[in-house]
């Protein structure tokens, strides 16, 4: 298990609905990345912006922005994340996909999808959690809308561990207006979960006129920003194991957390 995780965290603005344009962005941004780093972390819907077109857009598994993701993981050496519209079947998905240097993957389907842009009626609800796991650490992966709904996101008790994961990280397209809902809320997710908080948004102006502000973020377990930006840039942070192992043997808060189950 590695002691640190060393996390890229990509802000940026985005070609509205144009894929080949950001993949080229975001190729010559992950280039600029000097030092060596575990986790790059882009945007949601990352090729296209937060649309609602996803029968002219969708991409089905393993072509074009999957296998961009496999070479840009393959070239760094390290873990490429971000959520991209995909067809499977006769569906859509807002789905993040983590991208492995070895080319392997892992993937989650967004559950929560925000009924006010009309994602409910173009897009399939994801019904799987997936902890992922880098270099022993435990990471969940979540998109947007889902940082509302903290049943969802709790850490759950498992048989060798008070502690279902060590690290949450979001991947959205927030709007400025509710910007201050956002960075509460990653630092309530971290406090309540005893994690890490990864949230990684986007900046200017989209297709039908949203202005987004940024405000990506790493918070630790006690709800600290480690750091934070609200213009186009990439943030590095460094998180660290043994300081989370040390806070949790202090405070086990979660020995006393509620026993459920999602139906």
């Amino acid at each position: 298990m590695s002691a640190e995780l060393k996390i890229a965290l990509i802000q940026s603005d985005l070609h509205w609905e144009n894929i080949d344009a950001n993949l080229a962005m975001f190729e010559e941004k992950i280039w600029t990345i000097r030092e060596s780093v575990d986790l790059i972390v882009l945007p949601e819907m990352f090729t296209t912006g937060f649309s609602m077109n996803p029968q002219n857009l969708a991409e089905v598994h393993n072509t074009k922005t999957f296998k961009w993701m496999q070479q840009q993981a393959a070239q760094t050496k390290a873990v490429i994340m971000g959520s991209m519209i995909v067809k499977e079947g006769t569906s859509y998905y807002n789905r993040f996909y983590a991208v492995y240097p070895d080319g392997t993957f892992k993937k989650y389907d967004k559950k929560h999808r925000f009924g006010l842009a009309g994602e409910d009626k173009d897009y399939t609800a994801g019904e799987e959690r997936v902890i992922l796991e880098v270099n022993g650490w435990k990471i969940f992966p979540l998109v947007c809308y889902d940082l509302r709904f903290p049943v969802w996101a709790r850490s759950r008790k498992q048989p060798d561990s008070l502690y279902e994961y060590d690290l949450l990280i979001y991947v959205a397209n927030w709007p400025e207006p509710r910007v201050n809902a956002w960075d509460t809320l990653l630092a309530a997710r971290a406090i309540e979960n005893t994690a890490y908080c990864v949230g990684v948004n986007r900046v200017g102006e989209d297709g039908v006129g949203a202005n987004y502000v940024g405000h990506s973020a790493v918070y630790d377990y006690k709800g600290n920003a480690m750091a934070f930006s609200e213009k186009e840039e990439i943030l590095t942070a460094t998180i660290t194991k043994d300081d989370l192992v040390s806070f949790r043997e202090r405070f086990p808060f979660q020995a006393d957390a509620d026993e459920f189950e999602l139906s």
